[in-house]
């Protein structure tokens, strides 16, 4: 398994209508860190099956879904060499683990309520989801809003 991916990039038909984060704590998908007071982003929609999809020859039809993500509006270093643990993880916090199959079918999910032990309770979901042999690819998803938070592929 891989760790999660931070490739994003916006339709050309939707365009990125950057703001400054006043608070801060959006998950930038493009860094897999939340956003800082007065950093400038974006969120916008992305169909995180269609890169995975155009590598793989997949056919994900219907679940070829778009949903909300945020990046940095300007250039981003992507996620620091140095990162460790899983993106975005808050104990309490509530987290769709959805399974996809070498065609990019939903084959499963389940709901996860971060635990305590942050990194066991991923490591535990996303066990049980690779030891489905068919499973190629999980989206893990923010359930109250729907972001996706990271993916992870089987090597």
């Amino acid at each position: 398994m891989r760790r999660a991916q931070r490739d994003v990039r916006f339709p050309p038909d939707r365009p990125c209508v950057p703001y400054t984060a006043t608070e801060g704590g959006e998950p930038l998908r493009c860094c897999l860190r939340g956003a800082g007071p007065g950093e400038r982003i974006a969120l916008v929609s992305y169909a995180p099956l269609r890169r995975w999809a155009a590598g793989t020859g997949a056919r994900p039809g219907a679940y070829d879904e778009q949903g909300p993500v945020f990046i940095h509006a300007g250039e981003c270093g992507g996620p620091a060499a140095d990162r460790a643990g899983y993106p975005f993880s808050r104990a309490g916090a509530l987290r769709a683990v959805r399974r996809y199959n070498a065609a990019g079918e939903i084959v499963g999910g389940r709901l996860l309520e971060i635990p305590a032990d942050e990194e066991r309770g991923y490591d535990e979901a996303l066990a049980e989801a690779f030891a489905d042999p068919e499973v190629a690819l999980v989206h893990v998803r923010a359930v109250e809003y729907g972001c996706l938070h990271f993916e992870v592929r089987r090597d």
